[in-house]
């Protein structure tokens, strides 16, 4: 494993986790549009985080091969996905321009499936990850640093 690899573990987690923080912004942000150039209620978007196992790596020669898995290197974005599984919420406002105007929801408007207090949760949990990725590159910046100091002396 090179010296730089908990580096660039720890940055493509920080990538992924600001993209999330970026796409739950954008699911409050649309949590009361009605119309969508696709037609129809804003649906909720969600991230798909697969693992990156690409390129080759340096292998401890001391390792045996019974534990040797490989390194981790990293996540990836594999998609942004738009969340149809949940229910959009109805909610009854005649004088709404895009009220259903027959049928047996005559009078309600289909609003965007996004849950605020999920919205948040999630938003807190990509920023504690955003952050533990960062503490961890801090940690490798002082231990790289530290054997600098002991090998200068």
């Amino acid at each position: 494993m090179g010296i730089f690899n908990a580096i660039n573990v720890a940055a493509t987690g920080m990538s992924a986790e600001r993209l999330r923080t970026d796409v739950i912004a954008d699911n409050i942000a649309n949590a009361s549009t009605t119309r969508t150039s696709e037609g129809g209620p804003y649906r909720r978007s969600r991230v798909i985080m697969r693992p990156r196992a690409e390129g080759p790596y340096w292998r401890s020669p001391f390792l045996p091969d019974g534990m040797d898995n490989g390194p981790g290197k990293g996540v990836r974005v594999a998609e942004i996905q738009k969340d149809f599984a949940a229910k959009n919420r109805m909610v009854y406002d005649p004088t709404h321009p895009d009220a259903l105007l027959a049928g047996p929801h005559a009078g309600y408007v289909e609003y965007p499936n996004v849950d605020i207090v999920t919205e948040m949760v999630d938003m807190i949990a990509a920023s504690r990850a955003y952050e533990a990725n960062a503490s961890i590159i801090d940690g490798s910046k002082d231990m790289f640093q530290r054997a600098l100091d002991i090998g200068g002396r």
